[in-house]
């Protein structure tokens, strides 16, 4: 599944060739994906203009005098910008079109379908009044965010600090792979009790979650399957890993090999030795 980094990396890529455009079309190929695209969704945006892009978590935000359009990449989606006439897949199921200097298509490709393209309206309340956002922890980049309050936070948090990352619902947006990155290189066993972790730990799991993710962005993210930006380009920042998907492999740090678990039905890999 495309994580923060990857959804970041396409709303980057995307910004440029849609913000302050009109919208001349949109068109969808089926009823919907995860959820039924939203009635009348065409006549709500043509002639609209695209004000700015955003990110909330996993979802990208796309924004409109009168509402955002929330968008979810699911499984496998991702997101590319197109010559307005080019002939769509199988699997591509929406498209965005927009005018100005060389109109442009914005498409979303999703195999498995179980991505989204929902319309939250202004009239509504606040974008963060969502059901997909309202329960959404703070942003892992954002200045909210600091070892202060994940330790606060997970006072009270029995379970597995991996686990507690990847609920999102005191921070947002460390998924399976960059969890497993962070807690390296905080040296953190990913088994431990949240609760059990000091305040200095968590000052270093923050900075690391910080650090795992500045990286992977700037690297393009992770090529996940089908993931690939905008530009059809795939991330590189699997070549950089130090334990995820790694399983039997020598730690790059003390050579031991790296080990694989299962935690709540995701692989978690871990060396032993460097994490505690």
């Amino acid at each position: 599944m495309p994580e923060l980094p990857e959804v970041e990396v396409t709303r980057r890529g995307v910004a440029p060739h849609i913000e302050g455009r009109l919208v001349e079309a949109v068109l969808t190929r089926r009823a919907g994906l995860r959820w039924p695209f939203p009635d009348g969704l065409p006549a709500l945006l043509a002639g609209r203009r695209v004000l700015h892009t955003g990110r909330r978590g996993k979802y990208l935000l796309i924004g409109f005098e009168h509402g955002t359009l929330i968008i979810h990449l699911g499984m496998s989606g991702h997101l590319r910008v197109l010559p307005r006439g080019v002939p769509p897949g199988k699997h591509d199921h929406f498209d965005l079109v927009v005018g100005g200097a060389g109109p442009q298509v914005l498409r979303l490709t999703d195999p498995r379908r179980f991505g989204a393209v929902l319309w939250h309206a202004h009239a509504d309340g606040e974008l963060g009044g969502h059901p997909l956002l309202r329960g959404l922890g703070v942003e892992p980049l954002g200045e909210a965010f600091s070892g202060a309050l994940l330790h606060r936070e997970s006072r009270r948090r029995g379970a597995p600090i991996k686990q507690v990352l990847l609920a999102g619902d005191i921070v947002v947006g460390v998924g399976n792979i960059y969890a497993c990155e962070s807690l390296f290189r905080a040296g953190i066993n990913p088994k431990t009790a949240a609760a059990k972790i000091g305040r200095a730990r968590c000052d270093r799991l923050a900075a690391a979650i910080r650090e795992v993710l500045a990286a992977a962005i700037v690297q393009g993210g992770s090529t996940l399957r089908d993931f690939i930006d905008v530009n059809g380009q795939s991330g590189y920042f699997q070549q950089t890993y130090f334990v995820y998907d790694r399983t039997g492999v020598p730690c790059r740090n003390c050579g031991s090999p790296i080990r694989q678990i299962k935690q709540g039905q995701r692989s978690t890999f871990y060396c032993v030795r460097c994490q505690k």
